[in-house]
């Protein structure tokens, strides 16, 4: 646990070193964020050969940004659940349906962003 009494530029670092482990963990244990991370991979360069404008290109990379920070809150979200136990409660399946959902809704926003630019 973080020391609570921790602040200023220490503070700093130690919440950079957490979210590096973050990031770390969701690639470990997390399938779609691997695969998310190869689309962002793919989108970069992508996205600097079809953008007309630093605006096109700002909104091409980041909504597959976005797709990748949902997927974060939602494998927290599924971590969190699990944590508290496997069995079957409706609460428990309506959190991960939940997020499940925000990430499909932050998929759909990233390929409505890329039709409507590319056409």
């Amino acid at each position: 646990m973080a020391n609570q009494n921790v602040v200023g530029l220490k503070r700093m670092i130690n919440a950079c070193y957490f979210s590096i482990a973050g990031l770390k963990a969701a690639w470990k244990h997390e399938a779609a964020f691997r695969q998310e991370i190869v689309l962002l991979i793919i989108a970069i360069p992508c996205a600097l050969w079809v953008g007309d404008s630093v605006v096109e290109i700002l909104l091409l990379i980041g909504c597959i940004v976005l797709v990748l920070l949902v997927e974060l809150l939602n494998s927290a979200i599924e971590a969190v659940v699990d944590r508290m136990g496997l069995e079957q409660h409706e609460l428990s399946g309506r959190a991960k349906d939940i997020a499940s959902a925000a990430v499909m809704l932050s998929i759909i926003w990233a390929v409505i962003t890329w039709i409507f630019i590319l056409i």
